[in-house]
């Protein structure tokens, strides 16, 4: 985080002081879900210290080691959906993609493009239009900058602001503790989710893959649910993190049916290249 305050002269403290000011008071008097103190450079400086923590536990996030083609797999297709058109971020945000090697059913996203997927997830879905579209998805949370947008609301103007300026690192370290813990930042709200879906699907539409891939990773968990009852235990931290009611996927559904000419559910799905990828997994 950029230490500014040991940057200021005597001369040039007060003028800032009276703009930090006034920045506050304007974020106060936003809505939480536009609120955001914090400034790209920043969202890349919080993912590059939260990736450092997640590297330095792995026991709670056991990274993929060797298997490397299908490291190169899962970084392809993120790279190119990074070359939508509607990605503003691709010069600024240092998106990288990495496996969790885990049997839980997740995806999450850092500040500053940093996506992690588990494998739990790869297994558990089908095709890469499927997964394509969970990578977009987390791909619009960064671009969106909803974390960062949850903390503003989540720890104050106040508190961040000392944050920002090298006075308070108990904050940093609280945000990683809840990173663990999957508190403050990693629980999407609908609007967050319901945004990233609509990013997701404008996302694949400049790409090979369905667009709609998410609409394949929802039929897996209303399945899933289906079948067993209830929600089953390894899908629980997912829709802990990524909530799906019902409008979401109403939602989702009448945006696939705005684009013209309808984009064809059968096509675009590249399954047995998928397939072949998941059986190199450990």
């Amino acid at each position: 985080m950029n230490n500014i305050k040991c940057k200021l002269s005597y001369k040039g403290y007060y003028p800032f002081v009276f703009l930090i000011v006034l920045l506050a008071g304007s974020a106060l008097f936003q809505s939480c879900e536009q609120s955001n103190i914090f400034s790209d450079k920043d969202d890349v400086e919080l993912g590059e210290q939260f990736d450092k923590e997640i590297k330095a536990n792995p026991k709670d996030f056991p990274m993929l080691s060797g298997h490397e083609d299908v490291k190169s797999y899962i970084n392809d297709m993120g790279k190119e959906i990074l070359n939508s058109p509607k990605i503003k971020k691709r010069s600024i945000y240092p998106y990288n993609f990495q496996i969790v090697n885990d049997t839980i059913i997740n995806a999450f996203c850092t500040p500053g493009g940093f996506v992690y997927v588990y494998t739990g997830l790869i297994k558990f879905l089908d095709n890469e239009s499927a997964l394509a579209g969970v990578i977009g998805h987390e791909i619009a949370h960064a671009e969106r900058r909803h974390v960062t947008q949850r903390l503003t609301a989540y720890y104050g103007v106040s508190a961040l602001l000392s944050f920002i300026l090298g006075g308070n690192p108990s904050v940093l370290a609280e945000v990683a503790a809840n990173l663990f813990v999957g508190l403050a930042f990693l629980k999407n709200s609908r609007d967050d989710e319901t945004e990233a879906d609509y990013y997701s699907i404008r996302y694949l539409q400049s790409t090979k893959w369905y667009p709609g891939g998410i609409t394949f990773f929802f039929d897996k968990i209303k399945e899933e649910q289906r079948q067993k009852g209830t929600t089953p235990g390894d899908l629980d931290r997912l829709l802990s993190t990524h909530p799906l009611p019902n409008d979401r996927i109403t939602f989702v559904n009448s945006q696939l049916s705005k684009i013209s000419p309808k984009p064809d559910p059968t096509k675009g799905l590249f399954t047995d290249e998928y397939q072949r990828m998941k059986q190199k997994l450990p």
